[in-house]
């Protein structure tokens, strides 16, 4: 690992489905950036998983079948707890974070003591920016709005899988959305056990900007309404302390 290790106890998390032409350059990339690394392979079928399971350098947990980015992220968050680690950062396998930045996320919640930092392609602009997909920004855009005006957050981003959790916060949550609008689920329950939250900015990189969200998602307006049902959803599941977002809805 060419980066000096950080005081804190930190592992890496991969959801992965279906890279198998990205996944082991990622994940060599990733190793020299940490040495612990967990990589949730949530059901591949297009020999991913042969490749995964020839790797002696990583922790790999196979699901049974495809249960969906928000599983995958989620058993990657019950790891961290049962192993006791600080803090865990996400880090998708598409090629679209680059994971010499994993640092900057360790060292940024160890500077601000924040619950979650969260990656931001939207906070300052790179030279490497990919000009974004206009309907995947205009979706970005209202959701990150709505979030900020409902909740409090000064989001730039709501939606970008490159993250780090303080691993004693999670604990608190309840996850149950199994889908791409887990995050949103996350955002709501962060607002309820009001978790900090701070940005980092990374590069936006779009390699695949007719990427399918499947079936019915791929059309805007449904997908805009798949995500605010999941957040509706999430208020109405809140304990009874956070009895003003338990009655908030939207859409």
């Amino acid at each position: 690992m060419t980066s000096p290790k950080s005081e804190c106890k930190h592992i890496v998390a991969l959801p992965v489905f279906n890279e198998v032409g990205s996944v082991n350059e990622v994940l060599d990339e990733v190793a020299r950036y940490c040495d612990e690394i967990l990589v949730v392979d949530d059901g591949s079928t297009d020999g991913t998983s042969e490749l995964l399971a020839e790797r002696d350098d990583i922790i790999l947990i196979n699901h049974d079948g495809n249960k969906g980015y928000g599983a995958a992220l989620t058993t990657a968050f019950s790891y961290a707890v049962e192993h006791q680690y600080d803090v865990l950062i996400t880090i998708d396998c598409d090629g679209q974070h680059e994971p010499q930045r994993i640092q900057d996320f360790v060292k940024e919640i160890n500077k601000t003591n924040a619950d979650i930092v969260s990656g931001s392609r939207y906070l300052k602009s790179f030279d490497e920016d990919s000009p974004p997909p206009e309907q995947r920004r205009l979706i970005n855009f209202k959701v990150t709005q709505t979030l900020n005006k409902r909740m409090g957050f000064e989001l730039s981003d709501a939606f970008c899988g490159f993250k780090a959790y303080r691993v004693a916060c999670l604990s608190k949550l309840n996850l149950t959305e199994t889908g791409y609008a887990m995050p949103l689920e996350l955002w709501v329950q962060a607002a309820c056990n009001k978790l900090s939250v701070v940005e980092v900015a990374v590069p936006r990189i779009y390699l695949d900007e007719n990427r399918s969200f499947g079936e019915k998602l791929d059309n805007p307006e449904t997908r805009l309404q798949y995500y605010y049902d999941v957040m509706n959803k999430a208020f109405a599941a809140l304990p009874g302390d956070c009895e003003k977002l338990k009655q908030m809805r939207i859409g």
